[in-house]
């Protein structure tokens, strides 16, 4: 017997959650949303690869670490003390998205 593949993430979806929890550059401007923006795309593959990094088994400590490198080694941002309660939040609200996709109750970190 087969194992049916998992459903489909939604992109919208992630969006919503990083450019809400997210968005380290700042580039959402107060009171925007990403859609239709066109710079709707710019966290994409962080969010996917949160995303499927959960659906391996990716902790809440990896997923949390794994944005706060992006944010600080890919996009050169300088740490401040935000920016990890905004990674940890992001990838709690990814976690629980994840889950509900998939069926199954969020596991904590």
């Amino acid at each position: 017997m087969t194992q049916a593949a998992p459903p489909p993430i939604k992109l919208s979806a992630l969006r919503d959650i990083g450019w809400k929890e997210w968005d380290p550059i700042g580039i959402l401007p107060p009171g925007e949303i990403w859609d239709h923006q066109p710079f709707a795309d710019e966290y994409d593959r962080y969010l996917l690869a949160v995303a499927g990094g959960f659906r391996r088994g990716m902790s809440l400590e990896d997923a949390t670490q794994y944005l706060l490198r992006a944010a600080r080694q890919q996009m050169g941002l300088s740490p401040h003390p935000l920016q990890i309660e905004q990674a940890s939040a992001t990838a709690r609200s990814i976690q629980r998205y994840m889950a509900e996709l998939d069926g199954r109750s969020p596991v904590s970190a």
